[in-house]
């Protein structure tokens, strides 16, 4: 080894400094760090209707209880905000069979008599198999901590294999209902999507011209992203009408790139931008002046590959297996620590380390744990202040609604601010079923704390050698 090159730090060294990135000040400070995010409203009323549909049909036909499981399954209509129709029809099936999967998985439990020791064990192992179908079918959204908590659920509920049957049930119509929610813009704006995804890509192109030859890789792949939208969209769209206008303006935009990075000249670049705003607009198609006149080279649309192509490609990842196993023993720990301790939720604290660990480094890994407790801190707060009124079932249901609407629109904002929504909109939820009191929140707390501490260090002993994003 010479004189210039560094040792390689020991698995104990790249732990310590692991461990150390967690209290570092600056870390916490970047935890309320709020990104700019747009496009939110529209998925966020979605999936706020799909869940006042399924809360208010539940308990107008008298199944009041149930209509939690069914909320539960609305949940789906979280996932894949902005994929194209087609495609994202098949991953919000996929969504749902994870889910009434879970609900099923979970109420058997439950109506086994299953002891809490082995109860926490075996969904943790529903956690690990949740992550591990996520990330290979790539199913944005939530996560598996949705899986663990719709298990959680119905194992809470069920006494009796009747019950798994009935939560099952709710479980699947309140899917139905998510997958119609999201898919209904569709009928109206089948290309709103590629749409966004073309505006996106003009914004980093025009960009270029503040952030110079440095910007060049993002705005390469904001375009090839917005291709693959586009033609995921439907070839049939792609090939006529609208559809051919935004395949034209994305290879304006190319060119526009090379006419600038040849001869410095941004004239093609703003010209070609400017179209983004209309873009954003909430219509079924727009008139693109001048870009079907430029001359520019004609890009060949790519042909994505189907969900179980992919899926078999990455699900033999070690990544991928990494990620799962770290869930199930995170997971797994976390509720036997809660419970050895006395903690009368110890679930909870299993569902606060399998969220941690959706992070995808280990310094996002850190920053989702942070943010999680310092939100279930606000959120409990609030829960409780709600919980020290007698709320009704309506006026429950409209807290419900109103702070999934919420958690929705900030959840690419800062993580944080969501969990600030989830958590009393989780405890009201859960008493749909079983009571809830002011305690509750505390609980929740003090659960989180265990599960986010207890996910932070498996992530920090388990961390990859080649994950330095911590280091500063």
């Amino acid at each position: 080894m010479t004189a210039l090159q560094t040792p390689r730090p020991t698995r104990v060294e790249h732990t310590r400094v692991a461990l150390a990135h967690t209290v570092a000040p600056s870390t916490w400070r970047r935890a309320f760090d709020v990104r700019a995010a747009d496009a939110t409203i529209a998925p966020a009323l979605r999936v706020g209707l799909a869940t006042a549909t399924v809360l208010a049909v539940g308990a107008l036909l008298g199944y009041r209880e149930l209509a939690g499981f069914a909320a539960l399954g609305a949940l789906a209509s979280a996932f894949g905000r902005y994929e194209p129709y087609p495609r994202l029809a098949g991953k919000l099936a996929l969504v749902g069979v994870a889910l009434v999967a879970s609900m099923a998985v979970g109420g058997t439990l439950g109506a086994a008599g299953l002891p809490t020791w082995a109860l926490i064990g075996v969904l943790s192992l529903v956690a690990a198999g949740a992550s591990a179908y996520m990330n290979a079918f790539q199913l944005i959204g939530p996560g598996p901590v949705i899986s663990v908590f719709a298990a959680t659920g119905a194992a809470g509920y069920s006494a009796t294999f009747g019950d798994v049957t009935a939560v099952t049930v709710a479980g699947a119509l309140g899917v139905v209902v998510g997958w119609l929610a999201a898919m209904l813009p569709g009928m109206i704006l089948p290309l709103g999507p590629a749409r966004l995804a073309a505006a996106r890509a003009l914004d980093a192109v025009g960009s270029l011209e503040r952030v110079g030859v440095d910007g060049l890789p993002g705005a390469r792949a904001a375009l090839v992203r917005a291709r693959e939208v586009l033609v995921s969209s439907g070839r049939a769209r792609v090939d006529r009408g609208h559809g051919r206008d935004l395949a034209e303006l994305l290879d304006a935009a190319d060119t526009a790139i090379d006419e600038w990075t040849s001869d410095g000249d941004a004239t093609a670049l703003r010209n070609i931008t400017r179209h983004g705003g209309e873009l954003r607009k909430i219509k079924r198609s727009s008139i693109l002046g001048g870009v079907g006149d430029r001359p520019s080279r004609r890009t060949e649309l790519p042909v994505p590959p189907g969900l179980l192509r992919s899926a078999r490609v990455r699900i033999g990842s070690e990544a991928l297996w990494h990620t799962a196993v770290r869930v199930a023993v995170a997971s797994a720990l976390a509720g036997w620590v809660a419970a050895a301790c006395g903690l009368d939720h110890p679930l909870w604290a299993s569902m606060g380390a399998v969220a941690t660990l959706q992070g995808l480094t280990y310094a996002h890994t850190v920053q989702r744990g942070i943010q999680r407790l310092l939100g279930n801190v606000g959120g409990a707060a609030v829960a409780a202040a709600l919980l020290t009124v007698p709320l009704g079932f309506w006026q429950a249901v409209i807290a419900v609604v109103v702070f999934q609407i919420a958690a929705e629109l900030m959840v690419l904002v800062n993580y944080g601010l969501t969990t600030l929504a989830v958590t009393p909109m989780a405890l009201l939820m859960t008493g749909f079923t079983v009571p809830v009191t002011p305690e509750t929140g505390v609980s929740r707390i003090v659960d989180t704390l265990v599960g986010v501490v207890i996910g932070v260090v498996v992530a920090a002993v388990t961390v990859g050698r080649t994950d330095r994003h911590h280091v500063e």
